[in-house]
């Protein structure tokens, strides 16, 4: 869920989000870099009590000191992420250089498609340290059954509202998990030029 628009409101909207969906669901909540170091170190305690497991971009992700500060300090039960906006090996290799993250996002539409994926996935294995896909998980689900770091992949609702209106073959999950069709050559996905026609920018 998102968190940071409203830092003084954050824990009571966590709190209702936990009781919301019971204690046996992982609870993930992403502050797109809105909280200060000190704000943020105070939210994840906070948040820890609640049984929170992910932490994304609790500061700004190029802030890799602050990230830093918040896998140190931070209660040792919730993970601490950024990375989704890496767009060559450079941005990855820094923030792993640093000891930024516990888990390291990439996003194939951002980050040199495939390949650049796979790589950002070496970079992880190499450590070790967990690689999480950033959206597009029709796009993701067959790179990250290739590599070994991968904990999840992130089911963004309007991401997959856009794979559904323009590809045949877009996902939907099973249980909880994704998995690709292999009766379909590629990436199993067909883009639908006739529906995507009206959406052109000339």
């Amino acid at each position: 869920m998102k968190v940071g628009r409203n830092p003084e409101l954050d824990v009571e909207w966590v709190c209702a989000a936990r009781e919301a969906i019971g204690p046996q669901a992982k609870l993930f909540v992403d502050a797109n870099g809105a909280y200060s170091r000190k704000n943020a170190l105070a939210q994840a305690e906070a948040f820890a009590g609640l049984d929170v497991a992910w932490f994304e971009e609790p500061v700004v992700s190029d802030d890799l000191e602050g990230l830093r500060l918040l896998r140190d300090r931070a209660p040792a039960s919730i993970d601490i992420a950024a990375g989704e906006y890496g767009y060559d090996l450079l941005y990855f290799r820094r923030m792993l250089d640093a000891g930024a993250v516990d888990v390291l996002q990439a996003d194939a539409t951002r980050c040199g498609g495939i390949s650049g994926f796979l790589a950002a996935g070496a970079l992880c294995q190499a450590r070790p340290l967990l690689l999480s896909a950033h959206t597009a998980p029709s796009l993701h689900a067959h790179p990250c059954c290739a590599l070994s770091p991968v904990c999840h992949l992130e089911y963004f609702f309007d991401h997959v509202r856009i794979e559904q209106m323009f590809f045949d073959g877009f996902l939907q999950p099973t249980g909880g998990a994704l998995r690709p069709d292999l009766s379909r050559p590629g990436l199993g996905l067909d883009f639908k030029r006739s529906d995507a026609e009206p959406f052109r920018i000339l």
